[in-house]
């Protein structure tokens, strides 16, 4: 049964990439019919909980403690986090979608599995024609991976600076992930400020017995995978696809021996731009087919709200481990390892 593996394309760095073996450009070709208005919805309902878990992971793992380092002390941490996707963003119905020329075929489902849905195909769909005429052509709606959590992985190093500030940067040069499952890279960038040390100096400690810190954070995934869908004179055919996260959070946490337990609360949102760029054929009925440039083009806010965190971090000498727990759209779990010299 067939996947589309542009899914496993977009998140193969973020642990994602499967065993199968097959071919992205002929699964996304599967989605060019009807037209591109029909096209971006069907994409918009399918990839739904990829765009929101990632926003999330995109978001997470910045700290796990209030408490700055000291001048030039620094960590360099991965981590990865899981975004469990719930019942309700499990499956779509095309019925609520307001498409124009796809429907579902005499007898058949309008239900399909999102791309975090069930490892089965969705509902029977026929192409009409804009006056209502049964084309004859007929599809299935895409199949689902078959488990319900998104993930995601941070890569970043940390920096002590004066006035008990740190400086983190995201970094991963552009890496290409296959012939098939095409190039991912990412930027970020994020600070946090303990705050009780620039008010109350050296009593800091004896006065109140928590650390408080303000934080933010942007992060950026750059994907890029170059298509040849049924069409083999357009060499320009490419999926082009950035995905942004920003988050600001307060944060407390108390430092036990070599265990600090922390929490936070804050603000995060994220957005997804996608666009398939590029010239396509898309079918119009089992024989005949129209011309598009740049046909796709996803533009939408994922995250919008508040979001609250429990977790803990653990230091033995240079080696630090992490674990965290959030709520927020999806809830989440988030853990990683650092190493590093300082607090």
């Amino acid at each position: 049964m067939k996947k589309y593996h542009i899914l496993k394309a977009l998140c193969a760095l973020f642990l994602l990439a499967t065993a199968e073996k097959a071919s992205a450009q002929q699964d996304v070709g599967g989605l060019f019919v009807g037209g591109p208005a029909d096209a971006t919805k069907l994409v918009n309902a399918y990839f739904d909980p990829l765009y929101k878990g990632l926003g999330l992971g995109l978001t997470d793992g910045w700290s796990n403690t209030a408490q700055s380092k000291g001048f030039l002390k620094f960590d360099v941490r991965v981590s990865a986090s899981g975004a469990f996707v719930p019942q309700s963003a499990r499956s779509y119905d095309v019925n609520t979608l307001g498409l124009s020329n796809i429907k579902p075929a005499p007898g058949a489902s309008s239900i399909g599995p999102t791309a975090f849905g069930d490892d089965r195909e969705g509902g029977k769909m026929e192409v009409y024609t804009s006056s209502g005429i049964p084309t004859g052509k007929f599809f299935n709606l895409p199949q689902g991976v078959g488990f319900h959590v998104v993930p995601s992985a941070q890569i970043q190093a940390t920096l002590g600076l004066p006035k008990n500030i740190d400086v983190t940067l995201r970094a991963m040069p552009k890496v290409k992930l296959g012939n098939d499952l095409g190039s991912l890279s990412m930027i970020g960038f994020g600070a946090k400020v303990e705050l009780l040390p620039l008010f109350m100096g050296s009593t800091t400690e004896k006065l109140v017995p928590v650390d408080i810190a303000i934080a933010g954070g942007f992060t950026q995934y750059k994907y890029n995978l170059p298509l040849n869908i049924d069409n083999s004179t357009n060499s320009d055919q490419r999926i082009d696809a950035k995905f942004n996260g920003v988050n600001f959070d307060a944060i407390v946490s108390k430092k036990i021996l070599f265990f600090t337990p922390f929490a936070s609360i804050g603000y995060q949102t994220s957005n997804t731009n996608l666009k398939a760029l590029g010239t396509y054929r898309f079918a119009t009925s089992a024989t005949t087919s129209a011309t598009y440039v740049d046909p796709i083009s996803v533009k939408q806010t994922d995250i919008d709200g508040v979001r609250a965190s429990l977790g803990f971090q653990l230091k033995f000498g240079f080696f630090k481990f992490y674990g965290s727990y959030t709520q927020a759209k999806y809830s989440m779990v988030n853990a990683g390892i650092g190493l590093g010299i300082g607090k």
